[in-house]
């Protein structure tokens, strides 16, 4: 059996994520489609105000957001990283986009996995690319 290279942990909320095998294989099919391996990943999902705090403590930004990526990759090709995700955003984003709270959760983890395999998404075209990315991989889930 293969090791687990994906992880999932919480701080500051209750959320318990289901189906984690599923995601991890979707996961990894996301991460070959860019043709990279995950090596380890780690998902942590935490409040608005945990995230808000590390927003300012290491991003220097005084703002709520969904998600914050560490890229800790040390090999081209090879993804190793922290990704925290706001489950209170998370659910107001999904209310906002006319989405169910699954369906956003998923597009947020694959926009993180995203950022590591080099998307970016500060200019229109780049929001505009890491859109339609995160489009086809969900896509490719099959649960």
């Amino acid at each position: 059996m293969k090791e687990e290279t994906i992880f999932f942990f919480k701080e500051d909320t209750q959320y318990q994520l289901r189906q984690r095998a599923e995601i991890r294989t979707w996961l990894n099919t996301i991460a070959k489609k860019e043709k990279y391996s995950i090596l380890e990943l780690n998902y942590i999902f935490c409040s608005d105000e945990y995230l808000l705090q590390m927003n300012r403590d290491f991003l220097d930004h005084d703002y709520y957001t969904d998600i914050i990526t560490f890229d800790n990759s040390e090999v081209k090709g090879k993804i190793e990283g922290d990704i925290f995700i706001s489950i209170d955003r998370v659910k107001d984003n999904a209310q906002l986009q006319h989405s169910t709270v699954k369906d956003e959760l998923h597009r947020v983890l694959a926009h993180g996995l995203l950022h590591l395999t080099g998307y970016k998404d500060k200019t229109t075209k780049e929001k505009e690319m890491m859109r339609a990315k995160e489009d086809a991989s969900l896509s490719l889930r099959k649960f």
